[in-house]
């Protein structure tokens, strides 16, 4: 599902049936698969929202996981924040949340 951008992989994803934890340990496996990459990762439950997002370190001079998980929270009504390479978020409007997800790329674009 990962785009190419900018010589980058960007990829924004909802999940189903898992929790915080497990949405972490995904990053942690997406970014060293896919080399240089930016990641979102959410999930939805009932109207709640959960959001991850990582950066790969040779990414995070110009594109901060911090910055991107709040731009998609703020969209579902939430907001968020982290480090550089690792940030998490939470939302209350999971209708929202597709719409958010792809509007991820069109950021990256920007940064990079």
């Amino acid at each position: 599902q990962a785009q190419d951008v900018k010589g980058a992989r960007v990829l924004a994803a909802a999940l189903e049936g898992v929790d915080a934890k497990s949405l972490r340990e995904t990053l942690d496996k997406l970014k060293d698969k896919l080399g240089s990459a930016v990641i979102v990762l959410s999930v939805a439950e009932g109207s709640k929202v959960s959001l991850v997002a990582g950066v790969t370190a040779d990414l995070t001079g110009k594109v901060k996981a911090g910055e991107l998980v709040n731009f998609v929270a703020q969209q579902v009504g939430g907001k968020g924040g982290g480090r550089p390479d690792m940030a998490q978020a939470g939302g209350t409007d999971a209708s929202k949340l597709s719409e958010a997800l792809a509007s991820v790329k069109g950021w990256v674009e920007q940064k990079l």
